[in-house]
C-alpha cells in the first residue's frame, strides 16, 4: 500500500481514501443525532485527543471517525493528491476465476 492513499485526519492517524464516503461539518443538529446513532451502534471513533470535533469522517463500513481538523483542510489534504489514487472509484474491481 502506498503512502499516498492514506489521509492524515491528525495526530498520526490516517484513514484510507478509497474507504471515505463523506466528509462532514459536525455542527447541525442532524449530524450530532447521526454522532450519537452511531456511538450506540459502535461504530464511533474518535481520534480527536480530547480537543474540540471540528469534522466528522464518513467510511463505507459505516464507521465515523471524529477528527479535530477542520473540514476544509481534510478536503485540501485530498485535492493534493495525485489523480489515480482519487479515481478509485472509477475502476471496476477485475473478477478472480
Amino acid at each position: 500500500m502506498k503512502q499516498k492513499e492514506l489521509l492524515s485526519i491528525g495526530y498520526a492517524n490516517t484513514i484510507l481514501i478509497s474507504r471515505i464516503v463523506a466528509i462532514l461539518a459536525p455542527g447541525s443538529s442532524p449530524m450530532r443525532r447521526f454522532k450519537e446513532e452511531t456511538k450506540k451502534d459502535g461504530k464511533l471513533v474518535d481520534v480527536t485527543h480530547g480537543r474540540k470535533c471540528r469534522s466528522l469522517v464518513l467510511t463505507d463500513s459505516g464507521h465515523l471517525f471524529l477528527s479535530s481538523v477542520q473540514v476544509d483542510t481534510l478536503a485540501q489534504r485530498l485535492e493534493s493528491q495525485p489523480a489515480e489514487v482519487l479515481d478509485w472509484a472509477k475502476e471496476k474491481p477485475t473478477s478472480a476465476l
